[in-house]
């Protein structure tokens, strides 16, 4: 249970709580399992209807039931945590591990490694997905309403290394789709779905370029997909023709999220170290 207090300001005096909570952030399906929760809303200790009024100087508490599955936490952790408090967890998650659990692979996620950090009765909630092959940090929300403020609010810099030399800065505006025959493989497509990459060149060296990018959508392998149909596809990447040599994956690593938390309202920047394998690039970190 995620229990959450508000003193009440002037600004919000004669305020329907349903008025209040909504302003705040809280779903109407949140706001219709909280008035069926015992307790769910109370102003100064009483039970309280949605209904009701506020006035400045009231304590209003909103009890949130965290129930759900977290699968079995996973054994030999060593996935590092970056952040966590009460309202969410961020897991640095290491490439070549999947974030969801599937048929194929059951007990070696990451949701498995938030498991280590949370309890056994509540839901594991990735705000964001990575690629299993991509590294870097991953926001899970602890509760319901954490989960619905933050998703589609996470601003991030993800950092790749393509093959050539590119300078300055750019952005890609090309759609893309799944290619036909393919499950897994995208390209890009004049009947795709829009897709907008922004980037800028951090170093170079005469073979390859650390690039800094942030998405302005979200499609599958967007950065993947739009790096090599420029011709620049990031090093490691076999499935869109990228150079193995030096690394043995998609050099793709999110290292820094931007976000409001959800109950503090304060804005957050979280960080990661460069993984080990992007070291290997000589003369580009």
């Amino acid at each position: 249970m995620r229990v959450i207090r508000f003193e009440i300001k002037e600004k919000d005096n004669n305020k329907q709580i349903k008025e209040f909570l909504r302003d705040f952030g809280v779903s109407s399906s949140l706001l219709t399992r909280l008035k069926q929760t015992e307790n769910g809303i109370t102003v100064n200790g009483n039970f309280a209807r949605t209904i009701d009024r506020l006035s400045t100087g009231d304590r209003l508490v909103i009890s949130i039931q965290n129930k759900g599955h977290m699968p079995k936490p996973l054994e030999n952790n060593n996935v590092q945590m970056v952040y966590d408090d009460e309202d969410i967890l961020v897991l640095n998650k290491p490439f070549m591990m999947p974030v969801h659990e599937s048929r194929n692979h059951q007990g070696d996620t990451l949701a498995n490694a938030a498991a280590c950090y949370m309890v056994s009765d509540t839901a594991f909630r990735a705000v964001y997905r990575l690629d299993r092959d991509t590294s870097g940090l991953v926001l899970i929300a602890k509760n319901e309403l954490a989960a619905s403020k933050l998703a589609g609010r996470i601003k991030k810099d993800y950092y790749a290394i393509c093959e050539g030399v590119l300078t300055d800065s750019g952005t890609i505006d090309l759609p893309i789709r799944r290619v036909n025959d393919s499950i897994i493989k995208r390209g890009v497509f004049s009947d795709g779905e829009k897709a907008i990459t922004h980037w800028q060149a951090v170093k170079s060296n005469s073979e390859s370029t650390l690039l800094k990018i942030n998405l302005e959508t979200g499609r599958t392998h967007q950065i993947r997909v739009h790096f090599s149909h420029i011709g620049h596809p990031l090093l490691g990447d076999s499935l869109y023709k990228g150079n193995c040599e030096q690394i043995t994956r998609q050099a793709l690593h999110c290292k820094t999220i931007y976000f409001t938390h959800p109950v503090t309202e304060r804005s957050m920047v979280i960080d990661s170290d460069f993984p080990e394998d992007f070291y290997q690039i000589k003369g580009l970190i």
